[in-house]
């Protein structure tokens, strides 16, 4: 499981990443010696797979944010809700997912599809996820996350 492959090509003749995946911008910065331009996703007609805004998104309203906030929305919404984090847990929550308890990029990526899919069969209304960090593999997860929500902010 875990993130689909980093997708390079050329734009005339700049070095462009169509899709975060597995290897860092970071990585293929310092195998290049130079910097590399990142193509943001596209609405329609997009370059390489992965690329449409919606592309990850679950079944299920899928929000990104800070987490204590997203709860007290859902509360007030009345909506039963499970939780994504990185390196956290919160107590009395049946339905969470922990993609990394210890912090680290890679376990991340590699749980993320597989839980968001956990999640998404809950029986809650809403799926609640925080970004990580941006660097490194946390750049391309936060895509993911931000892909799997562009629905609910669209709709």
């Amino acid at each position: 499981m875990g993130l689909e492959s980093t997708i390079v090509g050329m734009e005339g003749d700049q070095v462009t990443v169509f899709r975060l995946g597995g290897l860092t911008v970071d990585a293929i910065e310092e195998a290049l010696g130079a910097s590399v331009v990142l193509m943001q996703h596209s609405s329609s007609n997009p370059k390489s797979p992965g690329m449409l805004k919606s592309h990850y998104a679950p079944r299920k309203p899928f929000r990104v944010g800070e987490l204590p906030a997203l709860i007290q929305q859902a509360k007030e919404e009345n909506l039963s809700f499970a939780l994504l984090t990185f390196g956290k847990s919160f107590e009395n929550i049946e339905f969470q997912h922990d993609l990394s308890p210890d912090k680290v990029y890679k376990e991340a990526a590699y749980h993320l599809f597989s839980a968001m899919r956990q999640l998404d069969e809950a029986p809650v209304d809403v799926i609640l996820a925080e970004l990580l960090p941006e660097e490194g593999l946390g750049r391309a997860i936060n895509d993911r996350l931000r892909r799997a929500a562009a629905d609910e902010k669209e709709g």
